[in-house]
């Protein structure tokens, strides 16, 4: 009699099955498409994405301005290739961010060399991790990609980062890119987050 060999990557694995059990057979593919789902979800980096009415130009000399849109305490240069700058709130979040790609126009992207949080048990969650800006055009208007490459659900600031971001690049950096003034630092709602999660942590 005839089998059917399929081969799985998540997990690797091989399964024997009769061609006539075709009721088993979309049993393990619908298994496989959950776990593939699952890990694809569990893995996802934060990203947001904003179409506005201005040019590449416009929208990446906004990116840059980071204090502007981001935390007005922000030391060291935002908008030259290989310069580092420092990042922090009170005693509740700072990390030291290096400029690895500057593309007039196209990209941007950072790497964060140190971290700090004084509400997640692994204070240093953010080292290592990626910010990249991608500009492009489309339909007449700049679209811009935000990725924070690294910061997934399984983080433990995940939730409050996540919300951070949205708050600061959906609604600071797009103000600024397309009123010439954004909102920086605090985040309010974030900040309040952050200090629930380290009273839980602590108890």
């Amino acid at each position: 009699m005839k089998l059917l060999i399929i081969y799985l990557t998540v997990p690797v694995m091989i399964l024997n099955l009769r061609t006539s059990d075709t009721r088993g057979t979309q049993n393990i593919v619908n298994n496989i498409e959950t776990i593939n789902k699952s890990k694809t979800m569990k893995d996802q980096d934060y990203t947001i994405t904003l179409l506005v009415d201005k040019t590449p130009e416009e929208v990446f000399a906004a990116v840059n301005n980071v204090r502007g849109w981001w935390s007005e305490q922000i030391e060291g240069r935002t908008d030259k290739l290989n310069e580092e700058f420092t990042y922090h709130y009170k005693d509740v979040h700072r990390c030291k961010i290096r400029i690895t790609e500057f593309v007039p126009g196209k990209k941007v992207e950072w790497l964060v060399l140190d971290n700090y949080f004084d509400f997640t048990k692994d204070k240093t969650e953010w080292k290592g991790t990626k910010v990249r800006f991608e500009i492009t055009k489309k339909d007449g208007k700049t679209q811009l990609v935000f990725t924070h490459i690294g910061l997934v659900p399984v983080y433990e600031c995940y939730n409050i980062c996540s919300d951070a971001w949205g708050n600061y690049v959906g609604n600071s950096l797009k103000s600024l890119i397309e009123t010439g003034k954004g909102q920086p630092n605090p985040y309010i709602p974030a900040v309040k987050k952050a200090e629930t999660l380290k009273a839980e942590n602590k108890s």
